[in-house]
Order: structure tokens, then C-alpha cells, then sequence
């Protein structure tokens, strides 16, 4: 991750530094130490990577970090960079790093005398005619200096003769031209030619010189000289004139007839960019454009024109032509420094780039200003004069925007205004700033009972919208508090994908469901985490069987009273079973397995319930055995059985014979019912016909016999007991059986006999 360079927009100097060197200076000339100049040391300079950027393409100065000294890294000719323009400046900035910093210097090009005087032609031809007066003037050509100020050219001088002397001029814009003025009368008839030299001479240490000759020819007598309707010509051009615009049209006459007064127009060769720049037809006196003009390499321009006639004589006038700037140059940004990537979390007011605006033209088309295209995050900060910082305006968020396209756009003032535009790329770094984010708060899961350690239950999600380390979310079980039921040890989670698997077979009836805490977290430093619920829901199977509470299950057999005259749907007793298992599992079914008479009973379904199916007849055996299975509806089902011995009593007597007794037991052993039953089979099989007549004969008997005794007892004075009344030693028959204590019977016994009946008449409901 790169280091931020974040610096304060108020702490940025500036200020500019200036210095001075000769043009022409050797590699390695010493300027300045820059570094005590701004207060820095030299190991400052080496830890905050100290250098130069040049305003230009070309770098001219070097910096050594190690001493803080500015040499020349390149020689530097001033007429190649500046031209005659003063003064000749040399700009770069110094950029420090941890904390960004920026300071402005600009190195003077001094002018030396490297130059001399030259003369375009090194022969010059001049007409005079012999009629001129002494006074008069004539224009020269001048010689062109290229260096400046006391190095440029300054006067004028001619070699000794007897006509002439030379008088230097200076224009409006500095420069030097000279005059030849006429000392006394010229007369063709004694010298037809005056030959001299003409020396320019420039104001250097030491001075330097050119030289040129000068023939003047004596024409003869033309009394009459053109002359121009303005000695001084102003015009002003647009730069952006075409090639071939008129410039202006000069216009001189004569009075004098013939060739004498034919006059032709002619530029005077004082600047080599004048000719390059115009041109004159000689006849009509139309200044045209050779090139296009610009403003910004030279405003000015002075034309010395001449006009000659056929006889030789001539003049000249002045063209001032002054350059009108258009809007022509588009703004250019420059940038000096740029953070290509920035971390999210940079605080507002950080810096992401610097840059200067350049526009070349002047007055209000090159006043510039500065504005971002779009809403961004961003805004531009103003240093100094056409110099700008690029600062974040808020907080950064890499979640919502990755990266930033800030397009700089630069504009001037100008009609129409001219625009240039600058697109740079901020990438945002990622900072651990969001915590993971779980798909559900709550996941739920279902495992089978007695599935085995390892089966998977599915899978836990969680996203981060962080990138990197910083997005890499691992899982992992939170550890309940201690003493707490460990059920983190039921079950595990893979820490790179969130699967879910088991880690040993739970039984449903001990662990019906279980939660844990899941916790998600990031690779960040430090990490961040949120928190899931997982609950796990064990779905039941039917390994368990149903359980008998009533009968008891330890009781061979369960004795149950039923007295013969017991009508259809008579309850006899009521199996009560629970299953530990869930749902269907735990669904009971009860039926009827095995009976002595299956005919005489039925069970309900769901109740459990045993009643009588019909009513009890005589015929019915006094001792019932019935086997009740009770049944679940798991796949496969279980089940159990429950045991019930029935006793149908007709009396009382009857009731202690059957249960031998012993009225809390209620039950006799298998095997004499099962031998008693054979005994009765045998018999039958055998007496089969012998018998039955006596069988009737018998019943018949019986039943007459009862009738009698019946008729001789005196009236029955019944007494009614209630529960509870009777000896301990009768039978309980509130607290045998299956039925609860709630069922209570009503029963009369006649008194006076030690083997009284008794009936049961109907049922005392609660």
C-alpha cells in the first residue's frame, strides 16, 4: 500500500526564489544553495526526495540532494531562449515529499557580449544626386545585434571621408539605426563615387564591431525628391490576418515629370524578420503579410519604407505596425505532481495533485480559470497565480466508487473562450471500514436423530463489500459462557466455505433442538465481525416403543370384574400407553391382538378403551384372557403388548372363589387357564353326544330349583354400602382393576346369609 502524502493547502509556500546566472555557463556552474535559501537541511533533502520540475520541457538545472547546491545541468544561450525579450527567466519548482510541499524559484539569464554587429549586405549602394543640400539625411541599413541591454548595438561610425558623417538614432522600441548626413555639396563632375565603411559598434566588454562598405553614387540633378503623404504610418493587424492581408497602403509623389517622377516602393532592410515578415509592391505601395502574425512572439513591428523615383531620389516614411491579440491559444494544464492512488479513508482537504494553467495570450484572453466537470468528491484549491492544488472535498468511500476520472478544465476569458481539459485517474485503496453481513440473522437447520458424525447441514453465507484480505470472511463457532450446556461441541463450521456439519448422533428425546452463535470475520487489521444464529432443529425417528403404563408392565396380567349382566359398551378397563417419540411417532394405536372370545370385546381405537362388544351371556366363559397390542405410526412402527385377565362374577361369593381371594392381584396363573381349557375341550370332544340331553336336564333343573328357594326367603331388607363400608377383608372393588377410583358401584347384599349375593346395579359417576 502506498504512502498517502497528505499536506495542508495552507502550508504550501508561495513565495518565488530568484537567482541569477550568466548565459553560456558551464555544466556544473554553481547557482545557489537552494536548500539553506528555503531553510532546509541537507538530510531533509534526501528524505523528502527533493526535485525539480522544470516549467518546460527541457531540463537546464539539476539539484544535489546531498550538498542542496543549484548547478547548471545544461549550457543555456539567452538569444536562443528569449530572443530579445528581457528579462530572460528560467522557471521550475522544487517538489518535497512527506509532506507534499512546492516552492517556485525562476533563474535570470544575464546577457554576455557573445554577439557582434551584422550587417545583412556587406556592401551598400546609395544614389545621391548631386543637387542635395549639405544637412541632408539619408536612412542606412541597419546592423542586427542579437544580445541585449549594454551588450546590444550602440552606435554607429564611418571611416573618415569628406562628405559624410553618421548620426545614430533609437526607435521606440530600443533598437539603433543610423543616418548618413551630408557635410557639404556633392558635384558628379569632380567625384561621380564617395566609398567608405560603416562600423556598428556594441556597448559589450570588450565591445564588438561589424563592418560594411557604402558606395554612394552621384546621380545627376533631379530637383525634386518623392514625398510621402505621412512620414509615420500606425496600423494595427489582427494576428490571426491571413497571408496576403493588406497591411497598409503607403503613397508618396513627385513633382517631377518623366522617369524623374516615376517612384517605386521598397522596404529598407533593417531587420531580416521584417522581410521575412512583409512585403511592399513597389509600384501601388500595398504592405502585405508574407506569414501569419503572432501576438506572442512579437507585438511590434517598424517598417522603414522607401520611395525612390526614376531619377534616383528618394525618401522614406515610418510603418508602425502594432499586433492585436485574438484569443488564439487554448489554456494549458500542467501537472507537477500527482497521488494516482488515495486511501478511502483520506480526510477531506488532502491533496491529489498540483498543476499550473498556462494560456499565452494577454489581457482578458489569458486570464484562466479553473473548474471540475461533474460531481466528484474533489474541488481545486487556489496557490498562487495560475498555480492550483486538487484537494478532496469530502469522505471517500472505495465501496460505492472504486476509482475517480477528475477531468480539470481550464478556461480563458477570451470571445469566444477557449478551453483545455485534463482527465486524471484517482484510485481508491481499500481500508477495513465494513464488517462482514450474514444472508439471514437467524439460519435454521434440521438433522435426523442418530445421523451420523460428519453429514453436512448446510451451508452459512456472509458477504463484505471490502476488497482484498479485507473481504476474505472466515467463520467460527462463539464459545458459550462456562457452565452453559456446550452445544458448540454438537455440531462445527468450516472456516473457509461456513459448512455446517455434525459431530456426533443426537437422540431427539434428549436434544430436541439446539442454538449457537455463529461469528463471521474479515481479514483486517484489526478485523471486524458480525454475529448469526444458527439453530438446529433434530428431526425425530422412531426408535423408540411405546410404553405401558396401565396395566403395569411388571404385572403378568392385569384382573378386571365384569359383572354378567354387563350390557354392550360396558368399560371394562382402559390401556394406557406414551411413546417418547414426536409427532407420528408418538401417534398410538391400540386393537385388540389375542381373546379368550374376541367376539365378546373390542378396543377403541385411540382411546384405548376395552368395553364389551356384546351383551355378557351365560355361555361366556367366567375367566377372559385378552392381549391389547399397542402400536405407533412411525415407519416401521412399534409396539407393545398389555395383558388383561377378565373375571365375569355373577355374586359377590362368586368374586373372592374367582380371585382366590386375593382381591388386589385380580389374576390367576397362565397355565391353569390354559389346562382347564384343555380339560373342557376333552370333555366336550368326548361327551359330545352323550351329554348334551343331560346338559339340558341339568340347566333345567337348576334353573327351577333357584326359582323355589327365592319363593320360601322372607322380603329382602337390602342395606346399601358405600364405598369404604365394607370389612377389609370383601372386596375392594373401588380399588381393583384398571378403572379409576372416580368409578364407584352401587351394591345391595340381603343379610341373614353367610353367603349372600350381590348384584351390581348401575354405576355412581362423579
Amino acid at each position: 500500500i502506498l504512502v498517502i502524502l497528505v499536506l495542508c493547502v495552507s502550508g504550501m509556500r508561495a513565495e518565488t526564489a530568484r537567482y541569477s546566472v550568466p548565459e553560456e555557463a558551464a555544466r556544473g556552474f554553481f547557482v545557489a544553495n537552494i536548500a539553506k535559501d528555503l531553510g532546509l537541511t541537507k538530510e531533509e533533502l534526501l528524505a523528502r526526495h527533493a526535485r525539480l520540475v522544470p516549467e518546460g520541457e527541457k531540463q537546464y538545472l539539476e539539484l544535489n540532494q546531498h550538498t542542496g547546491d543549484l548547478v547548471v545541468k545544461e549550457q543555456m544561450d539567452r538569444e536562443e531562449l528569449c530572443g530579445q525579450s528581457e528579462p530572460c527567466l528560467v522557471r521550475f519548482e522544487m517538489l518535497l515529499e512527506s509532506p507534499l510541499q512546492s516552492f517556485r524559484a525562476e533563474v535570470r539569464l544575464t546577457d554576455i557580449n557573445d554577439n557582434s554587429p551584422v550587417f545583412l549586405n556587406k556592401e551598400i549602394v546609395l544614389k545621391m544626386p548631386e543637387s542635395a543640400m549639405p544637412g541632408t539625411r539619408f536612412l542606412l541599413e541597419s546592423a542586427h545585434d542579437p544580445d541585449v541591454g549594454n551588450n546590444s548595438l550602440q552606435h554607429y561610425s564611418i571611416s573618415s571621408n569628406e562628405y559624410f558623417h553618421v548620426y545614430t538614432q533609437q526607435r521606440n522600441d530600443g533598437g539603433r539605426y543610423a543616418e548618413l548626413v551630408l557635410d557639404r555639396a556633392l558635384d558628379r563632375e569632380q567625384q561621380a563615387e564617395v566609398a567608405f565603411s560603416i562600423t556598428a559598434v556594441d556597448g559589450g566588454t570588450p565591445p564588438r564591431s561589424g563592418t560594411a562598405l557604402i558606395r554612394v553614387a552621384v546621380l545627376d540633378i533631379n530637383d525634386n525628391i518623392p514625398i510621402f503623404t505621412q512620414t509615420l504610418y500606425k496600423v494595427s493587424v489582427m494576428e490571426n490576418s491571413s497571408q496576403d492581408a493588406i497591411v497598409v497602403v503607403v503613397s508618396a509623389s513627385d513633382l517631377d515629370a518623366g522617369t524623374n517622377g516615376e517612384i517605386v516602393y521598397s522596404i529598407i532592410q533593417n531587420s531580416e524578420e521584417n522581410l521575412q515578415t512583409f512585403k511592399i509592391n513597389p509600384e501601388t505601395g500595398q504592405i502585405r503579410l508574407k506569414k501569419p502574425l503572432d501576438y506572442e512572439e512579437k507585438k511590434t513591428y517598424e517598417i522603414d519604407v522607401q520611395a525612390t523615383d526614376g531619377g534616383g531620389l528618394s525618401t522614406h516614411c515610418k510603418v508602425e505596425v502594432q499586433v492585436r491579440d485574438v484569443n488564439d491559444n487554448a489554456p494549458e494544464v500542467i501537472i507537477t505532481s500527482l497521488t494516482s492512488t488515495l486511501s478511502e479513508a483520506a480526510p477531506p482537504n488532502t491533496v491529489v495533485a498540483l498543476f499550473n494553467v498556462r494560456d499565452r495570450d494577454s489581457g482578458d484572453n489569458g486570464r484562466t480559470t479553473c473548474e471540475l466537470t461533474g460531481e466528484q468528491p474533489f474541488r481545486i484549491t487556489l496557490l498562487a497565480a495560475d498555480a492550483y492544488a486538487l484537494v478532496t472535498s469530502e469522505t471517500l468511500d472505495r465501496e460505492q466508487v472504486e476509482e475517480y476520472n477528475v477531468t480539470v478544465r481550464a478556461r480563458d476569458e477570451g470571445s469566444p473562450a477557449l478551453s483545455a481539459s485534463k482527465t486524471l485517474l484517482v484510485q481508491l485503496l481499500d481500508v477495513n471500514d465494513n464488517a462482514p453481513t450474514f444472508t439471514q440473522a437467524i439460519y435454521t437447520m434440521v438433522m435426523s436423530e442418530n445421523e451420523p458424525a460428519g453429514r453436512s447441514l448446510g451451508r452459512l453465507s456472509a458477504t463484505d463489500p471490502d476488497a482484498g484480505e479485507n473481504a476474505r470472511v472466515r467463520y467460527a463457532l462463539v464459545l458459550p459462557p462456562t457452565g452453559t450446556l456446550a452445544a458448540a461441541s454438537l455440531v462445527s463450521v468450516d472456516a473457509e466455505s461456513g459448512t455446517v456439519r455434525s459431530l456426533r448422533p443426537l437422540d431427539y428425546e434428549k436434544v430436541p433442538a439446539f442454538e449457537v452463535t455463529i461469528r463471521a470475520a474479515d481479514g483486517g487489521s484489526p478485523p471486524l465481525s458480525a454475529q448469526a444464529v444458527l439453530r438446529v432443529i433434530v428431526r425425530d425417528e422412531n426408535d423408540n416403543a411405546p410404553v405401558l403404563l396401565h396395566p403395569a408392565p411388571e404385572s403378568s396380567a392385569a384382573a378386571e370384574l365384569v359383572p354378567r349382566w354387563a350390557p354392550s359398551g360396558y368399560l371394562v378397563a382402559k390401556v394406557v400407553a406414551v411413546d417418547a417419540d414426536a409427532g407420528q411417532n408418538a401417534w398410538l394405536s391400540y386393537e385388540l391382538a389375542k381373546a379368550t372370545e374376541p367376539a365378546l370385546f373390542r378396543v377403541g381405537l385411540h382411546s384405548g378403551e376395552v368395553r364389551t362388544a356384546r351383551a355378557v351371556t351365560e355361555r361366556d366363559a367366567a375367566r377372559q384372557r385378552l392381549i391389547v397390542l399397542v402400536r405407533d405410526r412411525g415407519q416401521p412402527p412399534r409396539s407393545a403388548t398389555a395383558t388383561l385377565a377378565v373375571a365375569l362374577v355373577d355374586d359377590f361369593s362368586d368374586a373372592f372363589r374367582q380371585l382366590g381371594h386375593d382381591p388386589a392381584s385380580g389374576q390367576q396363573p397362565q397355565a391353569a387357564e390354559e389346562e382347564l381349557l384343555t380339560t373342557y375341550l376333552i370333555a366336550s370332544l368326548c361327551c359330545v353326544s352323550s351329554l348334551f340331553l343331560l346338559s339340558i336336564l341339568v340347566w333345567t333343573a337348576s334353573t327351577l330349583c333357584k326359582a323355589r328357594v327365592r319363593a320360601e326367603l322372607p322380603p329382602p331388607s337390602p342395606s346399601c354400602y358405600a364405598d369404604g363400608d365394607l370389612s377389609s377383608d370383601g372386596v375392594g372393588v373401588g380399588s381393583t382393576g384398571t378403572l379409576s377410583p372416580a368409578y364407584r358401584y352401587e351394591m345391595c347384599l340381603t343379610s341373614g346369609s353367610g353367603r349372600s349375593e350381590f348384584q351390581f346395579l348401575r354405576p355412581i359417576l362423579p
